[in-house]
């Protein structure tokens, strides 16, 4: 299923995407993107493929849970999904933090969707939402991932061995990181 361009559903929006959050009626492409893009996302990452996963997936970030936020990078020009960005583990008070969690779908990948919609994320995030301070969490392999990131102007900030369980172990991540102070020219609300 695509879907229009319809600005009123958009966060905020770019030349080619916009960011919008995660719908129930999303379900459909989203799991078949992911079921696409299998090959691409292995070993890194498991979004879900399937409609039951998907429901309760993006009800958790849709503002049942505070914590987090989804939104969707979708192609304006005939709405289709590209990718997702979530950013999970939101603390606020004095930390003001969230941890992202992105993927591009194969029909997507390498044609700059994502950097487009992930400096649209840094945007809001550092904006609207008032947060202080981004994280990304990635496996050291993970190439495509870690250009995104350090592409945005993330710093590398050291190892995390045996961080998160991800393909059945204990994956050592690089943490990635980047302030509002670090960019408030680059990304100033949009």
């Amino acid at each position: 299923m695509i879907h229009s361009d319809a600005k009123a559903e958009y966060v905020c929006t770019g030349p080619r995407v916009g960011l919008r959050p995660f719908r129930p009626e999303d379900g459909p492409e989203f799991t078949r993107r992911a079921r696409e893009s299998r090959e691409l996302h292995h070993p890194w990452l498991f979004p879900p493929t399937a409609q039951a996963e998907y429901e309760p997936y993006a009800s958790r970030l849709t503002g049942e849970d505070p914590g987090r936020a989804g939104f969707l990078v979708c192609e304006r020009d005939g709405g289709a999904i590209a990718g997702f960005i979530n950013i999970n583990n939101i603390v606020r008070g004095a930390f003001l933090c969230g941890a992202l969690g992105y993927g591009a779908f194969a029909h997507a990948a390498g044609r700059g969707l994502m950097a487009e919609g992930l400096d649209l994320l840094i945007g809001h995030a550092f904006g609207g939402m008032a947060l202080h301070r981004l994280e990304a969490n990635v496996q050291p392999g993970n190439t495509a991932s870690i250009a995104l990131v350090r592409g945005r102007g993330f710093r590398l900030e050291g190892l995390s061995p045996d961080f998160l369980f991800i393909d059945g172990a204990w994956r050592d991540h690089e943490r990635w990181a980047i302030t509002h102070t670090d960019t408030r020219q680059r990304y100033s609300q949009r």
